[in-house]
């Protein structure tokens, strides 16, 4: 066996036969040297035995390598330090002297967090707890994975298993991001106290969003009313039911730290206000809002407000729904939230049944605490739904609660929220605040460089793309529709331009219309009807009396009794235009009414054809289109036996008005001219209706384009701001004028 002689102290002549695992170098030395090396790191792990084995002690209070005159052995000299290597039993002595701390104090000061405040005999080290926080936070692991990932590298055999400090390894880790939130916000050392902390004091802000005093510029209250949508807050709204919790515990046992002092707030479960119904399209959250099963259940879920623009969360907007998405939550959550942007004057608020939720909104203030009230006479307050989920409402919402309609909205989309809910949701099991508004922050400069670079170019493309569009219509139509848009954003009640109105005949009303004529024609004596209860046979025999020529074409129809039965919605029935082509004659009074229908059929297929067209982004749309367009070429086949007046449908008509607009060279198609009854003169209500969204369409690229600007500009006001922390220490204290700098060069 080869002696290998210690190389740690000059002149020792022991022999080396310790390797340290987390030294750098693979260097052995004697037990003596071993320790002497690691007095300063007491946590490394050696190869088959551990320093506690070799006899190092750790002592506080005092330098590296300096013995205190009056040590205090802690309990059992075994004490436990969990450190992202593993589970340590240490020997540690506490300072005893004459200037000593408290033990809690003495291993702060080494960097160590205790499990508890009195006789601590477990720590974790403040580089665990980050490290675990940071684990949390990105690989969305539990608190108990990782306490088991250290537990495998203490001792992976099972055979020197550590014993179990779960329960205390939780504690800590919810102890002390807490307690680092509380220093970060500067309020560990407030001299009021940390009881003095206020709700909401303790998140992250937003350093785009409007903050009066903070970013944006003076006089901005003095804005001109067509740019006072720049200084206005874009909020979301929305629920998470993935984030449910069970009742295993209860606030005595297992009390929260900060009591609403950041994000999450409590909400009172106790109310017993009932959800209105949605008079829009079925919205569950409105109508299930009071069944939902909340058997052994704590929280159904949680809802949320957050900046719609750049997708960080408000001050006190988190909350647990107790059943449901009922709006005794949400109501109490949104104007919670507001009394942290109680100055900014212009609000809009994005929530997929804002519809339904915004009705009663201000009324139903007067059911919270008088502390969370506004006044909403100062505000100018626009609720508006989500793109995504704007198609599931009736028409009469998809105009009024649009984001592309309403003036001031620029290219918001309001999906930020659901974004948020993919990056929590797979820790669903173990909720907890994550650092998602730090990231948020962090990545501002970036996210607004790339965002500049995508939107100017989109702005310049859609405002060419109006221009040429506009070359096709009248001057005298554009100013009339400008004037339609204006009045209608100025108020609603106006005959909204957007709106597709039926302005020709359709199936319904020609049937109704046919009605009425029969019944003056009956009070005139005049009875062109058939019997109210007429059978298909009766009416293929009565078919012979209106239409005589009937019976010569049915007996020229081959009878082939080897065949198979021909199903009844395929057999023939011989309308008034196949007599025509046939070169035969019927009745006058049934080629009108096959004409008004068949007129009537046309119009309704167009108008599918438009409303499909305009959500061809769903390809389920496509086979919508495709019956729409069936349904006309039958329209079309039969009225162009009758007479001539609708063009034929080929496939290359059937595009969107966008698209024809693409680069100016291919034409609009037909269907968009189709003037449904008016004069080649005039202009449709469907072509009005595209230009409407198209010139909004480039006013909202415009308008973010503009918001851009102005929120880059408050983002380097409001970090100006921060970085006047140094101005906010106590002179007389030498370590806060230490950790506001610092905060302050971040």
């Amino acid at each position: 066996m080869l002696y290998q002689t210690c190389q740690g102290l000059p002149g020792c002549p022991n022999e080396a036969v310790i390797c340290c695992r987390d030294c750098e170098g693979l260097q052995l030395y004697c037990q003596g040297c071993t320790v002497v090396q690691h007095i300063a790191m007491p946590l490394h792990v050696m190869e088959c035995i551990s320093l506690h084995n070799l006899g190092l002690c750790v002592q506080l209070g005092h330098p590296p390598g300096v013995m205190c005159c009056n040590p205090a052995p802690a309990f059992d000299n075994d004490f436990i330090v969990l450190e992202i290597n593993g589970i340590h039993s240490v020997t540690l002595n506490f300072c005893n002297c004459t200037t000593v701390q408290t033990h809690n104090i003495q291993l702060l000061r080494a960097h160590w967090y205790p499990s508890t405040t009195t006789n601590p005999w477990t720590a974790a080290t403040f580089c665990l707890l980050d490290h675990f926080q940071m684990y949390t936070f990105e690989s969305k692991g539990s608190a108990f994975e990782y306490y088991q990932l250290l537990s495998c590298l203490t001792d992976n055999t099972g055979t020197h298993q550590p014993k179990d400090h779960y329960e205390l390894f939780l504690r800590m880790s919810c102890q002390h991001p807490h307690l680092t939130s509380l220093l970060r916000a500067g309020h560990s050392h407030d001299p009021s106290g940390i009881l003095s902390t206020k709700e909401g004091e303790l998140t992250i802000l937003c350093p785009a969003c409007p903050q009066p005093g903070r970013n944006l510029l003076q006089g901005w209250e003095n804005a001109p009313p067509n740019v006072k949508w720049l200084y206005g807050l874009f909020l979301a709204i929305d629920a998470n039911f993935w984030l449910c919790h069970r009742n295993k515990s209860s606030n005595q046992a297992g009390p929260g730290l900060s009591n609403g002092w950041s994000y999450f707030e409590v909400l009172d479960a106790s109310s017993g206000q009932l959800q209105e119904k949605s008079s829009c399209a079925g919205h569950n959250a409105v109508n299930l809002a009071d069944t939902k099963n909340t058997c052994g259940m704590a929280a159904t879920g949680v809802g949320a407000i957050v900046c719609a623009c750049h997708n960080l969360t408000c001050p006190s907007a988190v909350g647990d729904l107790q059943k449901g998405e009922r709006y005794v939550n949400m109501d109490y959550l949104f104007f919670l939230t507001l009394q942290h942007a109680s100055d900014v004057h212009v609000l809009t608020v994005s929530y997929d049944i804002a519809c339904q939720w915004s009705k009663h909104l201000w009324t139903q203030m007067s059911w919270y605490p008088s502390r969370i009230h506004l006044q909403p006479n100062n505000k100018v307050f626009t609720s508006i739904v989500l793109k995504f989920h704007l198609l599931a409402h009736i028409l009469s919402c998809q105009t009024t609660y649009s984001l592309n309609l309403i003036k001031g909205m620029a290219r918001t989309d309001g999906k930020a929220i659901e974004q948020g809910w993919s990056n929590i949701n797979p820790i669903a099991m173990s909720t907890q605040e994550m650092d998602w508004n730090w990231h948020k922050v962090c990545n501002l400069g970036p996210f607004f460089l790339w965002t500049l670079k995508e939107v100017i170019p989109e702005r310049d493309q859609h405002i060419f793309d109006l221009r040429d569009f506009e070359e096709a219509i009248p001057p005298v139509s554009l100013v009339a529709w400008q004037v339609m848009i204006t009045e209608w954003e100025q108020d609603q009640s106006k005959p909204n331009p957007f709106k597709l109105e039926a302005s020709v005949a359709m199936q319904a009303s020609i049937r109704l219309e046919l009605s009425q004529l029969k019944g003056q024609q009956l009070s005139h004596g005049v009875n062109t009807s058939l019997h109210p209860d007429i059978s298909p046979s009766v009416l293929v025999a009565i078919q012979m009396l209106y239409m005589p020529c009937i019976a010569h074409l049915r007996s020229n129809t081959p009878d082939m009794p080897n065949l198979p039965e021909e199903p009844v919605h395929c057999i023939k029935l011989w309308m008034p235009s196949a007599v025509v082509n046939m070169g035969m004659t019927c009745d006058i009074n049934l080629y009108n009414i096959e004409w008004k229908l068949r007129c009537a059929q046309a119009y309704d297929a167009l108008q599918e054809l438009h409303k499909h067209l305009s959500q061809a982004v769903i390809n389920t749309v496509q086979l919508k289109i495709d019956a729409a367009a069936t349904k006309y070429c039958t329209a079309w086949a039969a009225l162009d036996s009758l007479s001539v007046k609708f063009p034929k449908l080929n496939d290359d008509n059937i595009r969107g008005m966008t698209e024809a607009q693409a680069g100016g060279e291919v034409p609009v198609s037909w269907i968009w001219k189709q003037h449904h009854g008016a004069g080649e003169e005039e202009l449709s209500t469907a072509m009005r209706v595209e230009w409407c969204k198209a010139c909004t369409c480039a006013d909202r690229w415009a308008e973010e384009v503009d918001l851009l600007q102005e929120e880059m500009q408050r983002v380097l006001a409001y970090f100006d701001w921060q970085g006047r922390w140094v101005d906010f220490a106590v002179q007389e204290n030498e370590a806060l004028i230490a950790y506001t700098s610092w905060q302050a060069n971040i």
